[in-house]
């Protein structure tokens, strides 16, 4: 019996080709936005990410000096009192509410030494003259050991002080790195567009970096720089642009009056995995403080979100690695299995690679159990299989209708990274619904590439799944994908996740 290995099989599918790569329809874009898109960046870090993490570190480093000490002095004299524990547990909470209140959790304060030390001293300070408040009120002054506490008071700031430099280190290489800037096109070349770029840069400590400007015209009006950023081309190419390289916000100076140049402009840009923002710095009509959202001191109206962005998608990053490799390891024995089925039923590799659409449409190669004739296998999916399809197998036709032939698809999880466990499913790049490409059959189809595809979907356990043969199919596709997308949660994900198999037995008519 042939030994499956889980890298092998992967190599060999790497190694087949087969066929031609795609030709991609690529809008052309200015020698100015190629010179941006050219430059090698980096991925971002999210700030609220890295103050959350220093939150726990700096509960956990007090709580183990506060332990440390305890044990190595208080414990070996006078035995364990658990007291001390909850004291120790209490204090080290405290001081991080005092942090947050005194405004040190902030990627910008990071960066810095004076102004983060200062207020971290006092507030921990605070901390113990509050312990002793309170232990005085509560009569347990006498119980309390003097020297844990002033050790703990000293050493604890010690390690608090040390963190907070190898923190500093860290903070400014990311930000050397890029890694903490928020890349920003504005989209209005103009006087407004100008008093917008000033605004934004005379700002301390911004994270913003500003690329470049577009808009949607084509007459003087346009400014070719603006406020010493150049224009990059025009509104219709930002798509494009956002898709060649990283782009966190975009950012309209146009005012609130043109409404009709910003709705038609929105009608294309919403299918992009940033934050669109309109600038209210220029506007005459104002709104509630409450309405707005502030990058430094200019007002903001916000239009749409990243989806899935900070904490959402650490928790997804975490479920779809623990998760996935727990299932690649259970599933490992029916893999073998069928990749054993697939080659002693015809002659080829066991596994093989398509092109499908990935994370903000960029192309990605997916793993699947070959299920066709090694010779008329179709990598870029241009011909849609149909019932009784000559080119499957007699292996490829059972594993089809039971999608057991998807299940390589968790190496592209746990190893490639690109798939997700739930999430829409990656269409083939060439992909169609009769002679059109699904982009242009279905309004707003690029919108289900805001987040990484999965395995399995919403769409997919609804039903929603195998051929597409008519234009109801492909739209309820992208509008389950889309309800998923603007509902999702950890819960909707293991729900979703639960459901596939019984989805799988009752769905299957569509999939040959």
């Amino acid at each position: 019996m042939e030994s499956i290995n889980a890298r092998s099989m992967i190599n060999a599918a790497a190694a087949d080709t087969t066929a031609d790569r795609p030709v991609e329809r690529r809008r052309r874009l200015s020698q100015a936005a190629l010179a941006v898109t050219n430059q090698k960046v980096r991925a971002a870090y999210s700030p609220i990410v890295i103050a959350g993490a220093v939150r726990v570190a700096d509960f956990i480093l007090l709580s183990l000096v506060g332990i440390a000490i305890y044990f190595g002095y208080v414990a070996r004299l006078s035995g364990f009192n658990w007291q001390y524990i909850a004291a120790i547990f209490a204090m080290a909470a405290a001081a991080v509410m005092c942090f947050q209140a005194a405004d040190i959790y902030e990627v910008q304060v990071f960066r810095g030494q004076l102004r983060q030390m200062t207020r971290m001293i006092s507030s921990w300070a605070f901390v113990f003259l509050l312990f002793i408040g309170a232990s005085f009120f509560a009569k347990l002054g006498g119980e309390v050991s003097r020297l844990w506490l002033s050790a703990f008071f000293f050493v604890g700031l010690a390690a608090l002080i040390a963190e907070r430099m190898i923190l500093r280190g860290m903070v400014r290489r990311w930000a050397r790195e890029g890694r903490l800037d928020r890349r920003t096109i504005v989209v209005g070349s103009d006087q407004n567009g100008e008093k917008l770029i000033e605004a934004l840069k005379v700002q301390d400590d911004s994270d913003l970096d500003i690329l470049g400007v577009f808009d949607d015209r084509n007459d003087t009006r346009a400014l070719e720089t603006c406020a010493g950023s150049p224009k990059l081309g025009k509104a219709d190419d930002i798509v494009e642009f956002a898709r060649r390289t990283r782009v966190d916000l975009v950012l309209f100076a146009l005012p609130i009056s043109a409404e009709t140049r910003i709705l038609e402009m929105l009608k294309k840009l919403w299918v992009l995995p940033v934050d669109i923002r309109l600038s209210a710095h220029t506007n005459k009509l104002r709104f509630r403080p409450r309405s707005y959202s502030y990058l430094g001191k200019v007002p903001t109206l916000d239009v749409f979100e990243a989806p899935i962005t900070d904490w959402d998608q650490v928790m997804k990053s975490l479920f779809d690695r623990v998760v996935g490799a727990l299932l690649l390891v259970m599933l490992a024995p029916v893999m073998a299995l069928v990749a054993l089925a697939v080659r002693l039923d015809s002659p080829g590799p066991a596994l093989f690679r398509q092109k499908r659409f990935g994370f903000n449409n960029e192309r990605i190669d997916v793993f699947k159990f070959r299920s066709m004739y090694h010779h008329q296998a179709d990598p870029l999916a241009t011909k849609v299989v149909t019932k009784n399809d000559p080119r499957v197998t007699r292996v490829g036709r059972f594993i089809r209708k039971t999608s057991l032939d998807e299940l390589p698809q968790l190496f592209n999880v746990v190893f490639e990274r690109n798939l997700s466990l739930v999430g829409p499913r990656p269409h083939a790049v060439q992909g169609k619904l009769k002679t059109q490409l699904f982009d242009e059959a279905v309004d707003g189809y690029f919108a289900r590439h805001r987040v990484k595809p999965g395995i399995t979907g919403w769409a997919q356990i609804n039903g929603w799944r195998g051929e597409i043969d008519n234009e109801e199919k492909i739209q309820k596709r992208v509008e389950f994908d889309l309800y998923y997308i603007e509902n999702w949660s950890v819960l909707f994900d293991v729900y979703i996740l639960l459901k596939t198999p019984l989805a799988l037995m009752t769905n299957s008519e569509n999939a040959y």
